[in-house]
């Protein structure tokens, strides 16, 4: 999973890009407006995190931009601008929620938890198809009620599975899924991921949740409780 960090405070930036990529998410960084107009258009951003003081195209500019164009995504606003009125504006410019500087991360991580289970049009951290259950909170999954060891790639891939069932995903948008936008990677490394994947949450083959489509990528289909 995939989140835009747009900010021009490098120290906070470089910040946000360690601990949340610590926490298993992709992160990608813009310092300005039309930076992020340019990833948003050209990845699948789960999330944005914007400053409001931006140069060339400001956070209020940005976030009204990305409204008017129809993307949805949650945005969480990141500012040193207290005061209501200010929080107000933000919002109504078609933010989802608002974090003033300085900030705990903790706070941030969850606000960012509840905006990403709120779009996805869920409440609770687990996620349940058939035998299989995820919970995002430890990142625990088990397989009828068996714990299953996960690396953070195969944890990554089966995380995104689960959350978009019977979705056709190409080997590029897994890809995309894990690893930083300028780092260079062959498709046949998601071939490895998968197959590992499946050994590990379907060992007897019975189940068979991820479906390979030829020349289109990959499915993981809704199976029976």
């Amino acid at each position: 999973m995939r989140i835009l960090v747009v900010e021009d405070d490098l120290e906070i930036q470089g910040q946000l890009q360690r601990k949340l990529g610590q926490l298993g998410y992709q992160v990608s960084v813009a310092e300005d407006g039309v930076e992020a107009l340019f990833y948003i258009s050209e990845y699948e951003i789960a999330l944005a995190i914007v400053d409001l003081g931006l140069p060339r195209l400001d956070g209020m500019q940005l976030i009204q931009q990305l409204r008017s164009n129809n993307h949805d995504l949650p945005i969480l606003i990141l500012t040193a601008r207290t005061g209501w009125k200010s929080k107000v504006q933000g919002l109504n410019s078609g933010a989802d929620d608002y974090l003033e500087k300085p900030f705990q991360f903790e706070e941030l991580v969850a606000r960012v938890n509840a905006l990403l289970r709120r779009s996805s049009g869920r409440t609770q951290t687990k996620l349940h198809i058939g035998p299989i259950c995820l919970d995002m909170s430890s990142q625990l999954v088990c397989v009828n009620d068996k714990e299953v060891n996960l690396t953070a790639f195969e944890y990554t891939v089966l995380e995104y599975f689960m959350m978009n069932p019977q979705k056709v995903t190409s080997k590029f948008t897994l890809i995309d899924q894990l690893y930083d936008m300028n780092e260079e990677t062959e498709s046949n490394v998601i071939e490895v991921i998968i197959a590992r994947l499946r050994k590990k949450i379907d060992p007897s083959g019975e189940l068979r949740p991820i479906e390979t489509l030829r020349g289109r990528g990959y499915r993981f289909r809704k199976l029976a409780g």
